[in-house]
């Protein structure tokens, strides 16, 4: 996957560009899907800030193994993002998943 895939995913699903973020919580790693999207006149970021940061998250999916999982909970979910609410999707890593555990995230 690559980061303009990953953004035609969220573009598909709920039609704008929300900020994707990677969340360490306890032992887990969760790829949220947060409320703040590029079309809003105070997103934080440019485009091309935008599609670098997703393509970063792409890669880290990539690495994981986590692509499907993330792809399959974003085509089965009926909720979206709003105000202070972000869509959690858990990963998981499997076996490895301290080798990526890091305090970075």
């Amino acid at each position: 996957m690559t980061g303009a895939e990953l953004h035609q995913i969220l573009l598909s699903k709920w039609g704008c560009s929300y900020d994707i973020q990677l969340r360490r919580i306890k032992d887990r790693i969760f790829v949220q899907v947060m409320w703040k999207y590029l079309e809003q006149a105070s997103f934080p970021l440019s485009e091309q800030e935008y599609l670098e940061h997703l393509e970063a998250i792409a890669n880290y999916l990539n690495a994981w193994g986590g692509v499907q999982q993330v792809q399959s909970f974003i085509d089965k979910t009926r909720d979206r993002p709003r105000l202070g609410k972000a869509i959690s999707i858990p990963l998981d890593l499997g076996e490895r998943a301290s080798e990526w555990i890091l305090d970075e995230l």
